[in-house]
């Protein structure tokens, strides 16, 4: 016989079933408790210990748990390790459900589905990046994608055939995924980053997704956001209907859909993505990406502009160019830039602060964001002006108009708000007449008292009266039975009414003094309901006024990033680019933002560069060559960099730059295998090549590195020759191809629009000097032996490696040998002789002379003697 579980734990198990997928957070008093493997799962995700209760089918309960005060890092935790966490909280008092009977559970429900692409707290997100909630559907072989950042807001929509899915979800970068069951996306959405959640078809279905639309937006039909497509209404459809899922009762704020365009922006795919680190960096993290080089941005919303802008440069020349005329206004008056940017500084997260109000996450401090948001919005309208360019002027129209709600807000809130409503305190003082009253008898209630005793005193005519306080009457009146007579007798015992006599004294009470014992002893309580009470309806004027605040929120987030771009622009140098609708890709002194910031740091400078690839109706095509660490890579990555910089409205790191529209972007560099798949270093490599050739049309950029050195040197070289072609004749684009195949530079006389370029070196008495400096021309060699050495080899394979190098190139030279006979008569490296060990040579008089000296004691007349003394020492002419 099985022991039957406990009402409690029936009730678990039943709220556990009904949302499976998902750790159960069980709200028990002040603790969220886990049972059976939730508890086990949990108590290993969170380091936290594992105790039992009570007994289950024969065997003891696992339990866990966690204070509620702090379940938010808790709940941080297990989204970042990959969970999802149902929360179920107590839906009635305790005592409610005591009156029920000994037996009787406290009623209990899940009022929120927790995951990683639904996160709203302040703590569980990152305040720079969205938080994005993806949908793929697919309807009649029509693809589209829908995605969400319920935190903020905002809802975007675009046609995608599944075969841009993966460049889509690179560039949104969404922390989870919705799609059909059976998608077969896993892998997918798991090279993206993202957590995949399939849902049953019916979440996909287009029809319903129009009623589930409608209610969220509380319209009757979608005609006023636009024609969307059926593909593009099951996307968000299935968006809406896992928030309503997740979140419940309560829906988020969300803004009208807007449709993005493919056309719209830089094509760019994940493999490019990752090689030019646009927001993060191949190690993991932002550190080292171009965003975190170039990010002044002042404020949060204004950060997650910047990123949207990075990963999805435009396309649009008008769009472009206003941008840039933006940044140039502000670039052009520096005061201007630094007092907008101060007060940009003080603009808190209004779209967060928004979206937990909607959702009743909200306290106090979000009210007061929307107010300090709104007051510094004025601020900056004034700095602006009426006298601005198109994309300024247009954000300072939609800073004002907040004056009535900026006034609530004013005279409702205290400077500064505690975290939680109901903490109470958040009120300020004169606002609410009955609650200065309440909290007057809360905190001044013996005060209060006293008062009440002396208006009673003076109309008794009594001045022993007192007003005294115990645990049987409470609130009383007492005074001697002498006295006591005359307040018995009209008209004063119309007020005074008999309680009780003692031996020596009388006791009254009067109803004001019944009513405020009543109203001191409920003080407390009254005063957070008041409270409560007023932040529901500030909360209502906030929501009331949710799109004009919403476009504040946005109006800001664009000027702060104008005028980050222009402080980024005045303080590195950076130059406005001619951006038009040629070919063109002229770069003077050209600069790798991200280099330059590493070398600044350790006082070093770097070398500029220029860039031609103009060529016309003709293909534009370097080809780089020239050793490993003079700083190819370096090059091809910083004019890609430069053109991203440009179509997203930033000035660029060069001293000249006319960049006709890239339509796409696309980098080969680097390598890296695909061991979970199957996939070599040369099959990546292959990879991402084929998909370059297969997509680039005449207005993209192409930056490939090294394409075939994953295979043995002739097929290696066979390859990027032939790739070299197809580039010049079938794709037309600008490319710059960097190869280690010095054979490739003769190509730059057969190919139109191909030319080469090198990097330059220079040997001095057996080392490499990295000059950095790319200039036209063809290396003759690579000088991989010397950056062998340079990376610590022994010096007995380096000089082996040179000895077999010298055959080498000895016998192609002379065409006397083969490869293989050259190896046969070279020594085996076992037999070879050793290194002869470093002789000292003979002192030099100069370096004699130089033991002697101690730099910091010579006078500059001192040092200058000194260094003509060293010069005849050493016998060199002057």
């Amino acid at each position: 016989m099985t022991d039957q579980p406990t009402p409690m734990m029936a009730q678990y198990l039943a709220i556990r079933e009904a949302n499976p997928g998902a750790l159960l957070f069980y709200r028990m008093g002040d603790f969220y408790e886990m049972f059976f493997d939730d508890a086990v799962a949990a108590a290993a995700a969170l380091d936290i210990a594992l105790t039992k209760r009570g007994t289950h089918a024969g065997e003891p309960i696992p339990m866990c748990g966690v204070p509620v005060h702090a379940a938010e890092s808790y709940l941080l935790t297990l989204i970042r390790k990959g969970f999802r966490v149902a929360i179920a909280e107590q839906m009635e008092d305790p005592a409610e459900a005591k009156k029920r009977g000994s037996k009787s559970v406290v009623a209990r429900d899940v009022v929120r589905l927790v995951t990683p692409g639904t996160l709203t707290e302040e703590s569980l997100l990152e305040a720079r990046r969205h938080n994005f909630l993806a949908a793929f559907a697919n309807v009649r072989d029509e693809g589209a994608l829908a995605w969400v950042d319920i935190s903020t807001g905002s809802l975007r929509v675009m046609g995608c055939a599944s075969a841009r899915l993966a460049p889509e979800l690179a560039r949104i970068a969404p922390r989870e995924v919705l799609a059909v069951e059976g998608s077969g996306l896993d892998e997918l959405v798991l090279e993206a980053g993202a957590a995949l959640t399939e849902l049953p078809p019916q979440n996909f279905d287009s029809s319903a997704a129009t009623r589930r639309l409608a209610a969220l937006f509380q319209v009757e039909t979608l005609d006023g956001f636009g024609n969307f497509s059926r593909a593009e209404l099951a996307a968000m459809g299935a968006l809406a209907a896992y928030l309503e899922l997740t979140q419940k009762a309560q829906l988020p704020l969300i803004r009208p859909p807007m449709r993005e365009e493919a056309a719209g922006n830089v094509q760019i795919d994940a493999a490019t993505r990752r090689n030019l680190e646009l927001t993060q960096a191949l190690s993991g993290g932002r550190e080292g990406s171009l965003l975190a080089a170039i990010d002044r941005t002042a404020t949060a919303a204004g950060a997650r502009l910047l990123e949207r802008r990075i990963s999805a440069p435009s396309r649009d020349l008008a769009t472009i160019h206003a941008r840039h005329d933006a940044v140039a206004h502000l670039a052009d008056d520096a005061r201007l830039t630094a007092d907008l940017r101060e007060a940009l500084a003080r603009v808190p997260d209004m779209d967060r602060a928004l979206s937990r109000l909607a959702l009743e996450r909200g306290g106090p401090r979000d009210l007061a964001a929307i107010r300090a948001g709104l007051t510094q919005a004025i601020s900056v309208a004034a700095m602006l002006g009426d006298d601005n360019v198109d994309v300024l002027a247009e954000a300072a129209r939609d800073l004002v108009g907040h004056d009535d709600l900026i006034d609530l807000l004013d005279d409702a809130l205290v400077a500064e708000p505690p975290l939680l409503a109901r903490d109470g305190g958040f009120v300020a003082q004169g606002f609410d007449a009955d609650l200065d009253e309440t909290r007057q008898l809360r905190d001044e209630g013996r005060g209060v008292i006293a008062k009440m005793q002396g208006e009673y005193a003076d109309l008794a005519g009594v001045s022993s009266l007192k007003i005294k306080h115990n645990n049987v009457l409470g609130y009383f009146i007492e005074t001697t039975a002498t006295h006591a007579q005359k307040m018995m007798a009209p008209p004063l015992s119309e007020t005074f009414i008999h309680r009780q006599t003692t031996a020596n004294q009388v006791r009254f009470t009067t109803v004001p003094l019944s009513e405020l014992e009543t109203r001191i002893l409920n003080a407390r309580d009254r005063a957070l309901e008041i409270e409560r009470g007023i932040f529901a309806r500030l909360r209502d004027a906030i929501l009331a006024a949710a799109g004009p605040i919403g476009q504040a929120a946005r109006a800001l987030a664009e000027i702060d990033l104008n005028a980050a771009f222009a402080d980024l622009a005045n303080g590195e140098g950076w130059t406005r680019p001619q951006v038009d609708d040629s070919r063109a890709f002229e770069i003077e002194a050209g600069r790798h933002p991200v280099v330059e910031r590493a070398l600044r740091r350790k006082a070093e400078s770097f070398v500029a560069n220029d860039c031609a690839l103009t060529g016309g109706d003709t293909p534009a095509i370097w080809l780089l060559t020239g050793p490993n660490m003079a700083g190819k890579s370096t090059f091809l990555r910083q004019n890609a960099l430069i053109a991203i910089l440009a179509q997203a409205g930033s000035f660029v790191p060069a001293s000249r730059a006319h960049i006709g529209l890239v339509s796409q972007l696309f980098s080969r560099v680097g390598a890296a295998d695909d061991l979970a798949r199957g996939r070599s270093t040369f099959m990546v490599e292959m990879v991402e090549t084929a998909a370059i050739l297969n997509q680039a049309d005449d207005r993209a950029l192409v930056i490939l590195d090294e394409i075939g050195r994953g295979t043995a040197t002739w097929d290696g070289l066979s390859i990027a020759w032939a790739v070299m072609e197809h580039l010049q004749a079938v794709n037309r684009c600008r490319a710059l191809f960097a190869t280690h195949y010095h054979e490739l530079t003769a190509l730059a006389a057969r190919l139109e629009g191909v030319d080469n370029a090198t990097v330059a070196v220079r040997e001095w008495e057996g080392e490499v000097i990295f000059l950095h400096e790319v200039k036209k021309g063809a290396a003759d060699r690579s000088y991989g032996v010397q950056v062998a050495r340079l990376a610590g080899l022994p010096d007995a394979v380096v000089t082996r490696a040179r000895d077999i190098l010298a055959s080498l190139e000895s016998g192609e030279r002379e065409g006397a040998a083969k490869p293989a006979a050259i190896i046969d008569d070279l020594p085996l490296f076992r037999a070879a002789p050793p290194a002869p060990a470093p002789t000292k040579a003979k002192e030099s008089a100069a370096e004699a002379r130089l033991h002697d000296i101690h730099p910091d004691s010579l006078t500059p007349r001192e040092a200058l003697d000194l260094i003509y003394e060293l010069k005849g020492l050493a016998e060199i002419p002057r």
